[in-house]
């Protein structure tokens, strides 16, 4: 939330304000403040599907290093788990090991 709330702090008018991933906060400071300055908020998820193909090779034979993205890891059985760690902010993004 701060950093969506330091974004609507500085956009200028008629700016955009653009973020990956899934809305995580109801309270947003949307409405009447972005609309007097034609500010506009845009987003949707990760192209994951787009690049998934070229890295995931390079992940699994150890050329890319995920642990500088992923700070937690975990198998199917996990993934629940992996999901409420995100939801509890202890952990930002889970790598499913198959």
């Amino acid at each position: 939330m701060p950093a969506y709330r330091q974004a609507v702090d500085i956009a200028r008018p008629g700016g955009v304000i653009s973020r990956v991933g899934v809305p995580q906060y109801d309270d947003a400071p949307i409405g009447s403040r972005l609309f007097r300055h034609n500010i506009r908020l845009a987003g949707g998820p990760a192209p994951v599907r787009a690049y998934i193909m070229e890295l995931m090779p390079d992940i699994l034979n150890g050329t890319i290093e995920p642990g500088k993205v992923f700070d937690v890891s975990t198998n199917l059985d996990g993934v629940p788990g992996g999901y409420q760690a995100m939801v509890d902010r202890t952990a930002l993004k889970v790598f499913i090991r198959l």
